[in-house]
């Protein structure tokens, strides 16, 4: 018995994603009768179906569909032993596959990679960016070596998944030029039921951190006038500089804006023992502080750089340059 090689495996995966041996080809950059012999031997030495040929088009059989898991496992076990092989030249060479939600990876990350690649510019990092849900699940399916994320983490993954803070950052409630609120400064817990609001998809770590704010502060979401939800915080910003009502957003997306005077951010005052009277001196301020947290599989190989750059994100939050880590460790 001869055994199935990778190569194999490679050319049946390439078929599966497919449903089709010319594409697959194609996608390989080698011919398609080879495509085929591949498929044949495998059949052959085996004694399985793993594709149905219905006229001119295939079908994947039950053979086929374990296959197809498992031969992903293989390849992803080959690629990883791979990159460990390779890092044991003093990290000189290697690829980090990270995952990040937006905001993190817009505008807290790229500072940190930009550190990492001076120590270790052989180095090829491949940042996916997307919403926290996604990035948590990709980290569990082993997509990312790290992933990075400012929402919560589902009850479901947290047997799969450890996770600590690494970075923190401000959310802020701002408006544009033309709201009332711009001239004021700041408003009243009471005030936030009072105006339209521009929101974040649920599966938005913004939107799970603002709504958890306002529920700690005893405002209900459906007490809001929400009018308009959108996927990206891009978007939410450019609605509220155009005159659409307020939004809870991060303070790194929405600095430059603040400087130019275009967006203001607005304090709230916690007035709740106040039973609705005029806010007094001395009343605290609400503030919305949430935290950025590290996500590594519990049970995967970790290679070298992912530790590396793991230990590089720890060390940076312990030696303080994250103002609101303290703020958090409080539970504020």
């Amino acid at each position: 018995m001869a055994g199935m090689t990778l190569e194999q495996l490679k050319i049946f995966l390439a078929v599966a994603h497919n449903l089709h041996f010319t594409r697959a080809a194609e996608e390989l950059y080698i011919t398609q009768p080879a495509v085929s012999a591949a498929i044949h031997n495998l059949e052959q030495e085996y004694g399985v179906k793993l594709f149905h040929r219905i006229g001119r088009h295939i079908e994947i059989a039950e053979a086929g569909k374990l296959l197809q898991v498992e031969a992903q496992k293989i390849l992803d076990q080959v690629s990883l032993t791979e990159r460990g092989l390779r890092e044991l030249n003093n990290l000189q060479r290697g690829e980090l596959k990270l995952g990040s939600s937006l905001t993190i990876g817009n505008y807290w990350l790229p500072s940190k990679i930009s550190e990492f690649k001076s120590q270790y510019p052989g180095i090829q990092i491949d940042c996916t960016l997307a919403n926290a849900e996604t990035i948590c699940v990709g980290t569990a399916m082993g997509q990312f070596d790290l992933g990075l994320v400012e929402g919560d983490v589902k009850p479901a993954l947290q047997n799969t998944l450890e996770y600590e803070i690494v970075g923190s950052d401000r959310l802020q409630i701002v408006v544009g030029q033309n709201h009332p609120w711009f001239e004021w400064g700041e408003v009243d817990l009471s005030q936030l039921t009072q105006t339209p609001w521009v929101m974040r998809v649920r599966e938005s770590g913004t939107q799970q951190r603002f709504e958890e704010a306002l529920q700690n502060w005893g405002i209900n979401l459906s007490e809001l006038n929400v009018i308009l939800v959108f996927t990206s915080g891009e978007m939410a910003k450019a609605a509220i500089e155009n005159g659409v009502g307020a939004t809870g957003i991060s303070e790194l997306m929405v600095k430059k804006e603040i400087q130019l005077g275009t967006l203001r951010a607005i304090r709230v005052i916690d007035n709740r023992e106040s039973n609705g009277a005029m806010p007094l001196a001395g009343y605290a301020y609400a503030e919305i502080v949430r935290p950025f947290f590290k996500l590594k599989h519990r049970q995967r190989f970790q290679t070298a750089l992912s530790k590396v750059f793991e230990e590089m994100l720890v060390s940076s939050m312990l030696n303080g340059s994250d103002k609101h880590i303290s703020i958090i460790e409080r539970g504020l």
